[in-house]
């Protein structure tokens, strides 16, 4: 019994020196498991990502540990772990959080634990993701309806496009030919509805374009997601010849930072409430709206400017509420006009407040001004 509170008390105070202190796979602070095969303290999600990978794991307070494992964690740690298994992790690799989907935190262990890709050894055949170029088949949701289909993407760093085919043969030409300049991808399993789905964005002419895709291989489309990650550092690299790592890296994709159903009137608010789904992307400060998720194309979009610009976000009760089911209002006002929503819940409501006036007191960028100037325009 002595032991067993001894060696407790040890793995306590080891999880407490800062370089323990956080998950070593997805970064959760506080992780209470560990990994006595690698040496790793880890959190709760990612030690069943790692007991599902044959690697055995204890919990510190549950569990026992003999003195040998303890010694072995204390000569160990994330410190040495991330040293050889994170040694040649490309700067474009996206590095999951505590918070991200599990094919990609899974995907991540898998590559550093089991696959060994970034202990800085040469890799032959080079890994997928590092050679500039990649082709192979997703599955891609129809335009028009719900089906998915087999279609053919091939990503391209040279020619900084992604190019995909409706039909398996390719005389007919590609269907798109997307440039790397804006383009977007973020994992949605829930809205896709499949726990590998992956959503594409990009700029096709007035539109901001979906197509939404998956592939029933974890590391095909994890995979897939790193090679257009490496593109787009290529492309900002190139763009931005000055900028450092700093800056670009959170530019080579992003996740949303709100998407949800609201209800939406018209400019004179006495128009019917219609339910939509809101997209927020607070990286190019744009609310854009759909009649549903999974719809290809917006049925419009709102700048999200600052206050001494004539922006505003608060809370609202409409004047005329025709058709509208939910009672809690959100006010987005513009130098134009007013945008009335109804969210279902006050959850919701200070959720989208929240998100919007994040968005909103965020100072504007010289790219800012170009993005707000283009959606007046194309008004």
């Amino acid at each position: 019994m002595a032991n067993r509170e001894r060696n407790k008390k040890i793995l306590l105070e080891l999880v407490k020196q800062p370089v323990n202190s956080r998950c070593a796979d997805c970064g959760a602070p506080d992780p209470d498991w560990a990994s006595y095969k690698l040496g790793v303290f880890v959190c709760l999600n990612c030690s069943g990502i790692h007991r599902s990978l044959s690697s055995r794991v204890k919990s510190i307070k549950l569990d026992f540990w003999e003195d040998e494992l303890v010694e072995f964690m204390k000569s160990n740690g994330n410190g040495s772990a991330q040293a050889l298994y994170e040694k040649a992790v490309p700067a474009y690799y996206y590095r999951p959080q505590e918070n991200d989907c599990l094919v990609l935190r899974e995907q991540w262990i898998r590559a550093k634990y089991e696959r060994m890709e970034f202990t800085g050894e040469t890799k032959y055949p080079p890994l997928s993701y590092t050679t500039g170029f990649y082709e192979g088949m997703l599955w891609k949701k129809g335009k028009e309806n719900t089906q998915f289909l087999k279609r053919k993407f091939v990503l391209s760093e040279r020619e900084f496009t992604l190019t995909y085919y409706n039909k398996e043969n390719e005389s007919k030409g590609p269907k798109a030919v997307i440039s790397i300049k804006d383009l977007n991808a973020t994992f949605q399993p829930e809205k896709i509805g499949h726990s590998h789905g992956l959503q594409i964005t990009y700029q096709d002419d007035d539109h901001t374009r979906s197509l939404y895709v998956y592939h029933e291989s974890a590391e095909e489309i994890v995979t897939w997601y790193n090679a257009i990650r490496a593109a787009r550092y290529a492309y900002l690299k190139t763009a931005y010849p000055t900028g450092s790592d700093e800056e670009l890296i959170p530019k080579i994709t992003r996740s949303y930072l709100k998407e949800g159903y609201m209800e939406k009137t018209g400019p004179l608010q006495k128009e019917p409430f219609k339910k939509r789904w809101f997209i927020l992307d607070s990286q190019n400060r744009k609310l854009l709206y759909f009649k549903g998720q999974l719809d290809a194309e917006e049925l419009g979009v709102i700048f999200i400017g600052t206050e001494n610009k004539g922006y505003s976000v608060k809370e609202c009760v409409p004047k005329h509420a025709r058709g509208n089911k939910w009672k809690c209002g959100v006010m987005v006002e513009t130098p134009e006009r007013q945008f009335v929503f109804m969210c279902e819940q006050e959850r919701e409501q200070r959720e989208w407040l929240d998100a919007l006036r994040q968005v909103l007191h965020r100072p504007m960028t010289p790219q800012d001004y170009t993005i707000e100037a283009n959606i007046k325009y194309k008004r």
